[in-house]
């Protein structure tokens, strides 16, 4: 592939669009149908996206199911950095803000949202987080990509798009409202 396909990002590292705007856009079209559709309407559904990105995701899914039912699901965030097993592995971190809806988490379907399904040791630690704010009858969970190389016995139940990778890529997504732009890279190292 040529240099213009493939972009360098930094230090020599090397990127492909895997996703643009427009497919964003339909990928969350698609799982806020799929959502509606598994739910029955989504009447007893909350959306709950892991910050950063995974929260802006929660907004978007929010505002189609609004678009589509006439009426809004509650969305709110859940900071899951206390509950994260490599806490002692990486510098410290700033606590993010759990924003739970007026209704909380007990007895919902919960669809927790994030940007990337890596390991799933995220969404375990969202997991553990919800146990300390509630008792959802259900949780589900929204994943705008799916990249493999799981690490526990976590899977998405609603998917934009599964990325076959190698451990050493790394996939980078950038949405409008944080980074200026919707996008989403798949990053291996360039030759050095």
């Amino acid at each position: 592939m040529s240099d213009a396909q493939n972009p360098p990002v930094s230090g020599g590292d090397l990127a492909r669009a895997v996703l643009e705007g427009p497919d964003i856009h339909r990928a969350l079209t698609r799982i806020a149908h799929e959502i509606l559709e598994r739910t029955k309407g989504a009447q007893s559904v909350v959306l709950l996206g892991i910050p950063t990105r995974g929260a802006t995701l929660a907004r978007r899914l929010a505002e189609r199911v609004a678009q589509f039912e006439g009426r809004k699901v509650p969305v709110g965030a859940v900071d899951i950095t206390m509950y994260r097993d490599d806490l002692r592995l990486k510098p410290a971190r700033p606590l993010g803000h759990t924003d739970l809806p007026p209704g909380g988490i007990d007895d919902k379907i919960v669809v927790l949202v994030d940007d990337v399904l890596f390991s799933g040791r995220t969404v375990r630690a969202a997991l553990d987080a919800l146990n300390d704010l509630g008792r959802p009858r259900a949780v589900q969970l929204a994943t705008l990509v799916d990249r493999g190389h799981r690490e526990l016995p976590i899977r998405a139940d609603y998917v934009g798009k599964n990325l076959p990778t190698a451990k050493s890529e790394k996939v980078r997504v950038f949405l409008e409202e944080i980074d200026g732009r919707d996008a989403v890279l798949l990053v291996r190292e360039g030759e050095r």
